[in-house]
């Protein structure tokens, strides 16, 4: 049974008849620091916690996410794992800001789910490794239902006029799948702390770093429903083949300069100086050819800009090779928010079917998709908000870099997307 709603200052507390505690707190500084010792005790206070066993935080670049985490193990214990890290912004059932600086602080306490822990650094030098580490240091169980991961989605910050270079999210999860071969489904996110892509942290369970991985395992009787939402559809509905890329830098379509392909789709060069390019991404169809849209079928890759000596694009993810089929995509803000809206509604629907009872909720929300990047009337994670606040289910998310969930039987690393995680057990 679930009780206490929100009380519309960004604190949730809730509790479950099987003494799964929840409590939420969020705040935005007014160019102020956010204390992470206040917002810990505020979301202890809402669930009725005492001994929380697991802390997520997030929070923006310029809350300092040092002190902000050294701040909750203050208030929670030191032996309170503390998993998260840089966060553009931050939501909740009645909270949502990317204004920095704000913050976000989900601690649980529950004897129905067990949390266990690891972490790698260095990502920058080998995802893949970091990946196997991972997934190697939580060994796996018969009951474990999620793995959740958190990493820098930062290689190497812009400079100079160069887009940001990116952690590629591919090799990190085929390092995972080495180890635990897709068992588990595997949900998180790439980092990032503010627009212009400077250096993020990583709380790893009892530290701070940056290019690091950090790995939480849930197992326990309870089951795991998941949406992907996106809403960017083809822009014609033609097949292109990557005729020329190196790692993230892709140069040739079809043998034609990608840089004047989309000057004539365009019709102008204004987009060269968008970093990253607002209405125009590269989508990979993972199902049938020619099958028809399905919006869940679609990863797609955003364009980090043109490189300076306009000789290609660089792109989010390094994962594109020569020979690989793309369609030119576009970000349909209309589309976006309707999708949040009924992916949020059918898996809701999906696990009320089920007669499971929601423990938690958590939203990991591309950072562009937010109303003041998107420029759409409405904030889209408003409309995950609503469906969840009208069947009271606790809610945490935050604005990220890429976002990681299974598509097609695989996790992938996603960009331009929502991705809407729902805990609940059964009766």
């Amino acid at each position: 049974m679930l009780r206490a709603p929100g009380d519309g200052t960004g604190n949730k507390g809730v509790e479950t008849e099987t003494m799964t505690r929840i409590g939420i707190a969020c705040d935005g500084g007014r160019n102020r620091a956010i204390s992470g010792d206040v917002l810990a005790r505020r979301a202890m206070a809402s669930g009725g916690i005492a001994r929380p066993d697991l802390i997520l935080a997030f929070c923006s670049g310029r809350n300092g996410p040092e002190a902000f985490f050294h701040d909750i193990r203050q208030a929670a214990g030191p032996d309170v794992p503390v998993v998260g890290g840089s966060a553009i912004g931050v939501i909740s059932n009645d909270f949502l800001s990317y204004r920095d600086p704000v913050a976000a602080v989900a601690v649980l306490e529950s004897d129905l789910i067990t949390f266990r822990l690891a972490s790698a650094g260095q990502v920058d030098e080998n995802e893949k490794e970091a990946g196997r580490k991972v997934a190697a240091g939580i060994a796996r169980r018969p009951e474990d239902r999620l793995l959740l991961v958190f990493y820098d989605s930062i290689k190497v910050p812009p400079e100079n006029g160069s887009p940001p270079i990116m952690n590629s999210s591919t090799p990190l999860m085929a390092g995972i799948g080495e180890v635990l071969n897709d068992d588990v489904p595997v949900i998180g996110a790439g980092l990032i702390g503010d627009y212009g892509f400077n250096r993020t942290q990583q709380f790893c369970g009892s530290w701070v770093a940056s290019q690091s991985l950090v790995g939480v395992m849930l197992g326990g009787d309870f089951s795991v429903y998941h949406r992907i939402t996106h809403g960017c559809t083809p822009l014609d509905g033609v097949y292109h083949r990557v005729t020329k890329v190196s790692g993230p830098l892709l140069h040739e379509i079809d043998g034609r300069p990608i840089v004047e392909m989309i000057n004539d789709l365009f019709d102008s060069e204004e987009w060269q100086e968008e970093r990253p390019l607002d209405y125009l991404t590269i989508g990979v169809h993972c199902g049938e050819k020619y099958q028809g849209y399905r919006e869940n079928q679609y990863v797609n890759r955003l364009i980090l800009g043109v490189i300076p000596d306009r000789s290609g694009v660089m792109m989010f993810e390094s994962d594109l090779k020569e020979g690989d089929e793309i369609q030119f995509m576009v970000r349909d803000a209309g589309r976006m928010v309707e999708s949040a809206r009924s992916n949020s509604h059918l898996l809701v629907d999906m696990m009320e079917k089920d007669g499971c009872i929601p423990l938690l909720a958590l939203y990991i929300d591309c950072a562009g998709r937010a109303q003041g990047y998107s420029n759409t009337s409405v904030e889209e994670a408003a409309e995950v908000q609503k469906v969840l606040g009208e069947r009271n289910i606790p809610l945490i998310g935050f604005y990220s870099g890429v976002e990681l969930a299974p598509l097609l039987g695989r996790t992938r690393g996603l960009d331009w997307t929502g991705v809407l995680t729902i805990l609940a057990r059964k009766p």
